[in-house]
């Protein structure tokens, strides 16, 4: 018999049905067993006469919580069940995968749950809560969101190496590894290669696709692989223009999410939400900079071209509280603090065409407009202490007529975070991998 999913038992009232799932709950009383399943879907409470198949009934008893369970029966009305109503006569049953008792935690147990380094031990198990289910299920539609706006907007979906033979962005946080005769180093963004999209002519690329970075951090917001959501389009005047479209992005995807989403989002996570207004706010740099000390946020040192994780709390709690906004644009960031191909402004020796967007004072993303001139990338390099020659295919796009273009990276799971008000970046992705954790 096919299977029928428990949200659609009630269209079989007085039927035979045969549904697939776990069993959430086993009340083994005198005469009657009651099964609690659980699929996707939802939750049904499964009656046994005991004496109707003895044997049936001591197969039942030895079950496990969550063993993985086929069963068979007539669907009937039973106004005191709690669980819609209705509950199933079993006439059969199957055991397909056994589990094993005890359970290593109780992954229903919402008020005892262990902590979470623990959890992601067994994070099969973590993410059969109802709650982990919806998150992945709210980060698909995002991403079909996403990807909807980009190719209704005449964007290309493109697929890049991850294995490369020169790092992607300057800096330390590289992975490498040993690539037959020589070393290789694992992508760090897919900047490079949508900018030789850009070269090749494509003019409007996407990318949604895995990032390393070899970061020791230890932070709630920090991964060392992550899924990287990127964008480049050419023949912008300014990275006006690509935070135009990234808004306007963003605000379809919020559209979508709230669509599908929004009831069961505030039901379970007390979270309300509602489409960003356009435009989004910006600040400069220099300019966030003055407000930080207007407001009493004292920048460390090391941070007088850069905002600290603290800074970025403060702007966002200011432009929630003054314009009740959950994002805002920080523009024109120093050179210093820069990768080399991001250009400087005209008319602002030292300051990049560049923005980080914070969402709830979270740093979600980094974008710009890229130096497309060959002569001023290569001592745009050169400042930045970079050796031209492992650079050179790169730079190498940039000799045949390269359009002025622009883009960001955006980090999905910093995003759900956002979204959903989660307070650690490990809620937000399937499996978690950080400096110390390699499994599962």
């Amino acid at each position: 018999m096919e299977r029928t999913l428990i949200k659609n038992l009630n269209q079989h009232i007085e039927e035979q049905v045969t549904i697939q799932g776990w069993l959430h709950t086993l009340r083994d009383q005198k005469n009657m067993q009651f099964l609690i399943i659980r699929d996707r879907t939802g939750l049904v409470q499964v009656a046994h006469y005991k004496k109707g198949n003895l044997e049936l009934a001591e197969e039942i008893s030895t079950l496990g919580t969550e063993s993985a369970l086929t069963l068979s029966g007539k669907v009937v009305k039973n106004e005191i069940v709690k669980l819609g109503g209705l509950e199933i006569q079993l006439e059969s049953l199957q055991i397909e995968g056994a589990a094993d008792v005890p359970l290593p935690f109780e992954p229903f147990g919402e008020n005892n749950l262990p902590d979470q380094d623990f959890r992601l031990d067994w994070r099969y198990l973590d993410l059969r809560r109802e709650i982990n289910q919806m998150i992945f299920e709210i980060q698909s539609t995002a991403e079909q969101g996403m990807r909807e706006f980009w190719l209704k907007n005449d964007f290309v979906e493109i697929h890049s190496p991850k294995i490369m033979g020169a790092p992607s962005e300057s800096g330390a946080e590289l992975f490498s590894l040993p690539y037959f005769e020589r070393t290789a180093y694992l992508a760090q963004s897919p900047q490079f290669y949508k900018q030789m999209a850009m070269a090749a002519g494509f003019e409007r690329v996407f990318e949604i696709g895995p990032v390393f970075r070899a970061d020791p951090s230890f932070t709630s917001r920090h991964m060392t692989e992550f899924t990287g959501v990127d964008m480049e389009m050419s023949w912008i005047k300014t990275h006006e223009d690509v935070m135009d479209l990234m808004e306007r992005w963003l605000a379809y995807t919020y559209e979508k999410v709230i669509e599908k989403h929004g009831e069961e989002i505030e039901s379970a996570l007390n979270v309300q939400l509602s489409v960003p207004k356009i435009p989004f706010p910006r600040i400069t740099m220099a300019d966030a900079h003055i407000l930080l000390d207007e407001i009493g946020y004292e920048l460390p040192p090391e941070k007088k071209f850069d905002l600290d994780p603290g800074a970025e709390r403060a702007l966002g709690a200011y432009f929630k509280e003054q314009q009740d906004h959950d994002y805002v644009f920080v523009t024109e960031w120093p050179f210093e603090v820069r990768p080399f191909y991001h250009m400087q402004h005209p008319e602002k020796p030292g300051i990049t065409l560049s923005f980080d967007l914070l969402g709830k004072g979270l740093e979600v993303a980094t974008g710009a407009q890229r130096e497309h001139r060959y002569d001023i990338l290569q001592t745009q390099a050169l400042a930045k202490g970079l050796t031209l020659e492992p650079i050179q295919n790169y730079l190498n796009y940039f000799r045949y007529g390269t359009p002025p273009h622009g883009g960001f990276g955006f980090g999905l799971s910093r995003f759900l975070m956002i979204l959903l008000d989660l307070s650690n970046i490990r809620e937000a992705v399937f499996l978690f991998r950080g400096p110390t954790r390699l499994t599962p």
